[in-house]
């Protein structure tokens, strides 16, 4: 009995394309684009984060968020045995997260990568803001209005980079 396939052709079946398979793939495609509410959500933070350096963190001190985060500097060997790290981990975590947000609004397939490190920095600057919160007995008039802007920090970080990390690609029909 003679063998059906040509001479010359393989003979496994669906090894290569077939004459009338298209040469492009009907699967939808992930575009890319930017992370937008993830992205404002994150810079919003990182100017929060700037606005509580001139204001006053304490309402019995008179100290904004300069004088603390210089101290913090200052201290750097001691930062964690006096409390310093709070004012330090806010400022610089609200820095980060501008970063992260202008990276989220960069085209990309997906943002999760960038929201992840945003929802880590975030964890961060939410710890710091949460201890003082605790030491005071969550008595909120103890704390002035750069600390409020502290707190705004670690919500929209949060809001941000849960929205980066739980969005994924945006696919295309076209």
């Amino acid at each position: 009995m003679s063998d059906p396939t040509p001479t010359g052709a393989s003979a496994s079946y669906g090894a290569g394309p077939a004459a009338t398979e298209p040469a492009y793939s009907t699967r939808p495609v992930a575009f890319r684009g930017p992370e937008s509410l993830g992205g404002l959500l994150c810079i919003l933070a990182g100017i929060a984060a700037g606005l509580s350096l001139p204001l006053d963190w304490l309402s019995d001190r008179d100290a904004g968020g300069w004088t603390l985060v210089r101290e913090a500097f200052d201290d750097l060997d001691r930062v964690f045995d006096d409390g310093g790290w709070q004012p330090l981990a806010i400022v610089l975590g609200g820095g980060v997260l501008l970063l992260l947000g202008i990276a989220l609004w960069l085209p990309a397939r997906s943002h999760r990568f960038v929201g992840l490190l945003a929802l880590v920095v975030s964890g961060v600057v939410t710890a710091a803001v949460l201890v003082p919160l605790v030491d005071a007995d969550w008595d909120l008039g103890f704390f002035g209005p750069g600390f409020w802007c502290g707190i705004a920090v670690a919500v929209l970080g949060l809001l941000g980079s849960l929205k980066a990390v739980l969005t994924g690609p945006r696919y295309s029909s076209r």
